[in-house]
């Protein structure tokens, strides 16, 4: 995590609390989802982003549905399972099993098509799906994955990706810094301070924390705007969370 060399601007952040409840939703029977954003059916000229942030879709697929192969262009895609597995397959050449803690990045750029399923007869595929713009259009096809468990520091906030691709993160085509956070009931963390991307989303996967004077449990999402200073998150119960420092 990095501070910016010489950051002095002070400013009172703009917070805008995004309940769980509150979110669209769909019932396919084969999928289950929750919108965060404007997305498909669901319509919200109120819910459409926050800053290069798009998409913020929370979905269950039962046993042995999926989505057929489909086209995307120009977006940055990522999916984080939570609980099952996720099989992908892409025009790329990729295929791949993604299971509970692990993520993987897509970067449709000019133009790519994938199929996502779940592969069991039994279980059911909990995951988030999260898309950003790309801060390009065109170019070729980028596709990672990571293991969390093998990256996320207890207590701490991990860097995962970011538009530089420093200190181990994956490159991104957007200026934005997305931090994966695992944090124990009563410890905190602190948010580095950053001029460059002075906003903030935080979308809770699961426990209890509070930021801002605001309490965000279980899939609540946090916009924070005009927040180029550092800034603390603490656990009230044991927790996972995205955070997202985004331009303006």
């Amino acid at each position: 995590m990095r501070n910016d060399v010489g950051m002095t601007t002070k400013s009172t952040p703009k917070t805008t609390k995004r309940p769980a409840a509150e979110r669209g939703r769909a019932d396919h029977g084969w999928l289950q989802a929750r919108f965060t954003f404007s997305f498909s059916q669901y319509f919200d000229p109120d819910h459409m982003g926050f800053k290069s942030l798009r998409v913020m879709n929370n979905d269950t697929i039962q046993p042995g549905g999926g989505f057929p192969t489909h086209p995307h262009s120009d977006m940055e895609i990522f999916t984080y399972v939570i609980e099952g597995q996720l099989a992908h397959r892409d025009s790329m050449g990729n295929g791949a099993v993604i299971r509970p803690g692990n993520l993987q990045y897509m970067s449709a750029a000019g133009g790519v098509t994938h199929s996502e399923f779940n592969p069991s007869s039994e279980e059911k595929t909990h995951l988030y799906q999260i898309w950003l713009h790309p801060n390009e259009t065109g170019g070729e096809p980028r596709y990672a994955e990571k293991e969390l468990a093998d990256l996320a520091n207890p207590n701490d906030l991990t860097l995962l990706y970011s538009g530089d691709g420093r200190d181990g993160s994956t490159a991104i085509r957007q200026e934005a810094e997305i931090f994966f956070g695992r944090v124990s009931a009563g410890e905190t963390v602190t948010v580095p301070a950053s001029v460059s991307t002075p906003n903030a989303w935080i979308q809770v996967i699961s426990g209890k924390i509070t930021t801002l004077g605001e309490s965000l449990d279980t899939a609540d999402g946090l916009a924070v705007e005009e927040a180029p200073g550092a800034f603390t998150i603490t656990a009230e119960a044991d927790s996972d969370f995205f955070l997202f420092r985004l331009a303006d």
